[in-house]
């Protein structure tokens, strides 16, 4: 294996310049000021945690978990998410909080991939946890609040879609019940939406007509509060009808909220991680192919810290709003003071000056003489290749 040379990283992260790094940290603070309001305040966990707690809980595959060994041979991960690491901090450190608590946070996680996925192992999530309220109250503010921080984030157009796992195990309980290997190649085929599988895989079973028919019309479950009643006809099965009963009052929820336009209710919607129990979402940017925030509900995890609990939240893939977020309106002057040696003090002080304003960004140069200071067509001075809003000059 050869040497890496000085400028090269690892496969799978990244060098954010100025730029992007700029508007990266205008998505978090816009996003986490949004969840503040909603009365979610922040947490910060460790980067580390035990494969053997948080590792295990986290439900991400094993193989796609960063490990190494402490000093004392135990075995850590790099966090493959941030749910589990809350979930541990409240059955322990925050166990005699009351309930509900709602919690929001801005972090860095890691999932290795394969080199030839072209995926990023470490990517950037904001999210939000509502921990301790199982009611279809809390999964549709939970729903809202996304919906509210895609819109603080400066994403203008997209959709949420809603389902609900237990909709799904329940219908293939009642029609699948002797099957396990086939219900896991139709769901594995549902969360790919590889739906030309999914009826090959049907097909493929020999199943009664009346089945397969009945398992294929869940395909068109897809769209607005009609999908209630279409689907209340399919299945008997007491979990699929008291699943539907929960999605559609959270969805009649999100229509007191005011945001059911950017709502689908999509009942082939199965969620990528296992400890969801209930209600799951996906949102989609409109010029993006794959989500930018997910969640859903959680009631067993907190279960594994020893305190039982239910829980609802989503993350935003903040990695991603960047694709979909070229530009953000400007938050900050960019100003410069232009200083000689013998008016440094005064350059200075006019600088802290300016530094007191709300959203400037002052920087200081020592000149022995004013460059020529014309403005663009746009009201810019640019100063060897720099370009400021304002110059002041104290030469």
């Amino acid at each position: 294996m050869s040497k890496p040379k000085g400028f090269e990283k690892p496969t799978g992260v990244k060098d954010y310049l100025p730029g992007a790094a700029a508007r990266l940290r205008r998505i978090e603070s816009r996003v986490l000021e949004c969840m503040e309001k909603w009365g979610y305040t922040q947490i910060i966990t460790p980067t580390l945690e035990f494969y053997d707690t948080v590792g295990v809980a986290s439900s991400t595959e094993d193989k796609k978990m960063f490990k190494l060994l402490d000093q004392n041979g135990r075995t850590l991960v790099l966090r493959p998410d941030i749910t589990a690491p809350i979930a541990r901090v409240v059955a322990s450190l925050m166990k005699e909080e009351t309930l509900p608590v709602r919690l929001s946070y801005h972090a860095n996680v890691f999932r290795a991939f394969e080199e030839e996925a072209g995926r990023e192992s470490e990517f950037f999530q904001t999210g939000a946890e509502l921990v301790g309220d199982p009611s279809p109250e809390a999964d549709a503010e939970v729903i809202a609040l996304a919906i509210a921080s895609l819109q603080a984030a400066g994403v203008d157009s997209f959709k949420m879609a809603l389902g609900h796992t237990g909709f799904l195990n329940g219908l293939f309980h009642e029609t699948l019940c002797d099957g396990e290997e086939k219900q896991k190649a139709l769901k594995e085929c549902l969360l790919n939406r590889d739906y030309v599988g999914y009826r090959q895989q049907l097909k493929g079973f020999g199943l009664a007509p009346a089945v397969e028919k009945e398992l294929e019309a869940i395909l068109r479950l897809r769209g607005g509060e009609e999908i209630c009643e279409q689907a209340s006809g399919i299945t008997e099965n007491p979990l699929a009808r008291e699943s539907l009963d929960h999605l559609c009052r959270v969805y009649e929820v999100l229509k007191a909220y005011g945001v059911s336009d950017h709502v689908l209710i999509d009942l082939t919607m199965i969620g990528d991680f296992s400890y969801y129990t209930g209600m799951t979402f996906e949102g989609y940017a409109a010029n993006l192919g794959f989500p930018v925030v997910s969640g859903g509900r959680y009631d067993n995890l907190l279960r594994q810290f020893g305190r039982e609990a239910p829980a609802t939240g989503f993350a935003l893939k903040t990695t991603r709003i960047l694709e979909a977020v070229r530009e953000l309106p400007e938050e900050t002057r960019r100003l410069l003071v232009l200083y000689s040696e013998e008016r440094r003090r005064e350059g200075l002080a006019k600088a802290a000056e300016l530094r007191a304003a709300p959203r400037v960004q002052v920087e200081t140069r020592c000149v022995a003489e004013a460059p020529s200071l014309e403005k663009d067509a746009d009201g810019y001075i640019r100063v060897n290749g720099s370009v400021y809003r304002d110059v002041i000059a104290l030469v």
